[in-house]
């Protein structure tokens, strides 16, 4: 196997509609995001002979905890019969990078199916569970590909009320815009929805670069729920490679008898697939098993609308250095204080 950096964006992009597994996180517009928030960002193409087998965005992340080297809901695999050949090729080219740029670990966020032969494949190559995942481990997909009413039909009985209710309600409106301006409702709902469901928010920065990042390819649009003219649901949406990603959402308790949210992801899903999208992937979502997660009351809202869980091999870290094990412990810290 031979491994070349990828220079070509049209290239980059096009490879990835005939990639099952993958999420925007291994973007052209993701790696400039990154860029953008300080990040270094590598894009690596894997042949074998002349095939193209695998694709990954790598990021060297410079955080208070240590320097790593970071692959989000990556490798992308085009070939799944070489799974391990291509992350074990991946892995000695990593090392050597890690090294040249003082990484304490290598961290990958896999976008593979969490299964006994998946998980074995990086067991096998020396990698251990991190103590907190980077991307989301589970999320809720949906299939769009089915005409509207169909959509509807499979929703569940309340979700499908909810929305036809917003929509004969005097005063509820969905707008739809990727202008920054329009951030502004978002970021106030934001801060009531982190502290309602106990998570640490992104910064307007973040937010901002995130937005800038994919609007010059038209591949976001924030989604604005009004009642009365006060924004009290809003949604950041990404649209990548056939797919509609729920990123970004909040909401506000002011008017919880409202069902602005239900409507407005309605509008999502139908903007989705007025763009081409096959599939509308809600993002994360908390295991059924934990009916104390900060995420289980907005897992219920998600999986309401029908679809089907992809769970995802757990983030697996490899040690570069004795100072991952200190990064560790503060790691697991952080995610008791979050109650994650």
């Amino acid at each position: 196997m031979i491994i070349r950096e990828a220079l070509e964006k049209d290239k980059w992009e096009e490879s990835f509609l005939i990639c099952k597994e993958k999420t925007f996180c291994q973007s052209w517009n993701w790696g400039e995001f990154n860029k953008a928030m300080g990040d270094k960002v590598f894009r690596f193409e894997i042949y074998d002979g002349e095939e193209l087998v695998a694709l990954c965005q790598v990021l060297r992340v410079k955080a208070r905890r240590g320097t790593f080297i970071f692959v989000p809901h990556g490798p992308a695999i085009l070939r799944n019969d070489k799974k391990y050949e291509i992350v074990s090729f991946l892995l000695n080219y990593l090392k050597e990078l890690g090294k040249k740029e003082k990484a304490a670990f290598i961290r990958f966020s896999p976008i593979m199916e969490r299964t006994d032969g998946n998980i074995c494949i990086w067991k096998k190559l020396g990698f251990k569970d991190a103590p907190i995942h980077m991307h989301p481990e589970l999320t809720w997909e949906l299939d769009i590909r089915k005409d509207e009413e169909d959509i509807l039909r499979e929703m569940r009985k309340t979700t499908r009320y909810l929305v036809r209710q917003a929509e004969k309600i005097e005063g509820v409106e969905i707008s739809k815009s990727s202008d920054e301006k329009d951030l502004e409702g978002f970021e106030k709902v934001y801060e009531e929805t982190a502290e309602r469901h106990s998570f640490t928010p992104f910064s307007k920065k973040y937010l901002e670069k995130e937005l800038d990042a994919f609007r010059e390819d038209n591949q976001v649009v924030v989604l604005s729920g009004k009642y009365n003219g006060e924004v009290v649901s809003s949604a950041m949406i990404i649209f990548w490679s056939e797919i509609g990603f729920y990123h970004q959402g909040a909401s506000s308790f002011k008017y919880s008898k409202v069902p602005v949210s239900y409507l407005l992801q309605w509008e999502a899903i139908k903007e989705a697939k007025k763009r081409g999208c096959k599939f509308y992937n809600f993002w994360g979502i908390a295991p059924e098993e934990d009916k104390n997660h900060p995420w289980a009351g907005l897992s219920l809202f998600k999986k309401g609308f029908g679809g089907y869980k992809k769970e995802y091999v757990k983030t697996q870290d490899y040690v570069l250095s004795p100072m991952y094990y200190l990064i560790y412990i503060f790691e697991q810290l952080r995610k008791r204080k979050r109650n994650l």
